[in-house]
């Protein structure tokens, strides 16, 4: 018989609300086996949510939880069934420790998970005795509980997307909560529809409460906020500004080489072909972020090819523009006068920025990026790339919204 003293220490140590341990006996090579019982007489009928005190049956059996100095627990737990004086049905007592049909606590489920997230399952699975089997479990359990949840408190809303398969074309849309860098969630497609659905199941008072959207060049995005987000002033992200700069950059450094293999001076293409081998990223990085041999290289192509070497300038004056802090109306007048001196340059950009002029120069007001984005989209990509578990969009789906649940 265990002593009272014992079992209250135990039952301390256990600290589960409600519980109380009656006593124990630690098995060689098992570990440390708590009797337990619930102190409360009476459960909440599951079908018509009456009270009733009157016992059906007894369920007993045994639960892995969280080890006590490093030795294994398991308690054994009666699940008590009771029978309902007002529907005369019977029914299992909800216990908030332990999920139906779960031989393990959910605290425990919670460290494993954590656990997950930092090692491979199987090397989880064998520090804790348990099976991948169930870790796999736990993992969509609380992956399912979270696809549930609506987003607390959300007032900067970004709307990204991200390559499933880089230069496949298959792209992901991705829901960030700009304030807390967190994942809201992620969707296998960017159509219109699909977002749609995911945002209205937020429900009113959820959508009406956002009141910035930042969102990449895309129209259906722009759509989507002004018809579902009546209180939320949309703002481009910049990065996708500057995208649509840097590209048609990209794009007259091909056609420069290209027509330079028509020069019929043999020593004058070697010359201009030399300067821009190998200058895309001399071109596109931020000149401030070059290195030594990157800057080397930025100079030899202004050398051998001016037009280029103009456009670079242009580049770096409108980054430099976006990255000023300044009002709409100052950013609205710098962005006039970049346009002008770019429109020989910069032909499909200008007209980008024309139409999505008002967006854009919401950022300078608001400071609204999707630069939080950008870094969680890194995150993702590493995720990506473990190895166990990814065999469809599902499990990726789960993982992304546990590492983000639990890291933040």
């Amino acid at each position: 018989m265990a002593s009272s003293s014992k079992t209250k220490l135990l039952t301390e140590l256990l600290n589960l609300e409600s519980v109380r341990v009656t006593k124990y006996k630690i098995l060689p090579q098992v570990g440390l086996i708590l009797h337990t019982e619930v102190l409360s007489k009476e459960a909440n009928c599951t079908r018509c949510g009456n009270k009733s005190q009157r016992i059906h049956q007894n369920h007993r059996y045994l639960i892995k939880d969280l080890s006590i100095s490093g030795q294994p627990v398991y308690l054994e737990l009666n699940r008590r069934q009771f029978k309902c004086g007002f529907c005369q049905k019977p029914f299992s007592e909800e216990l908030n420790f332990v999920q139906k049909r779960r031989k393990y606590t959910s605290r425990l489920a919670t460290e494993i998970i954590r656990q997950v997230l930092a090692d491979d399952i199987k090397t989880v699975a064998q520090n804790n005795d348990v099976s991948t089997e169930e870790i796999e479990t736990m993992l969509k359990d609380k992956a399912q509980e979270l696809k549930q949840e609506k987003p607390s408190k959300l007032k900067r809303l970004g709307i990204d997307e991200i390559a499933l398969v880089k230069g496949q074309g298959n792209y992901c849309a991705v829901l960030v909560d700009l304030e807390k860098s967190k994942v809201v969630d992620i969707l296998e497609e960017r159509s219109q529809e699909k977002i749609m659905s995911v945002l209205t199941s937020w429900g009113t008072e959820v959508l009406q409460s956002i009141e910035y959207v930042s969102i990449d060049l895309w129209k259906p995005y722009k759509s989507l906020a002004r018809k579902l987000m009546p209180n939320a002033e949309v703002v481009a992200n910049r990065f996708h500004v500057m995208k649509q700069v840097n590209e048609e950059l990209d794009e007259q450094r091909k056609t420069q080489k290209r027509e330079v293999k028509k020069e019929k001076s043999k020593k004058k293409k070697q010359r201009i072909l030399s300067g821009l081998s190998k200058s895309k990223y001399a071109l596109l990085k931020n000149e401030d972020n070059l290195s030594e041999k990157q800057q080397e290289k930025l100079n030899e192509v202004k050398i051998v090819c001016p037009t280029l070497g103009k456009m670079h300038e242009l580049k770096e004056k409108f980054r430099d523009i976006l990255q000023q802090k300044q009002d709409s109306l100052t950013g609205l007048l710098k962005i006039s006068d970049w346009l002008k001196e770019a429109q020989a340059y910069y032909p499909e950009a200008q007209k980008t920025i024309i139409r999505w002029i008002g967006e854009i120069i919401a950022y300078f007001d608001q400071r609204v990026t999707n630069g939080v984005v950008e870094g969680i989209n890194n995150k993702l990509k590493l995720i990506k790339r473990a190895a166990y578990g990814f065999r469809n969009f599902g499990n990726f789906r789960d993982r992304v919204l546990l590492t983000w649940h639990f890291n933040c």
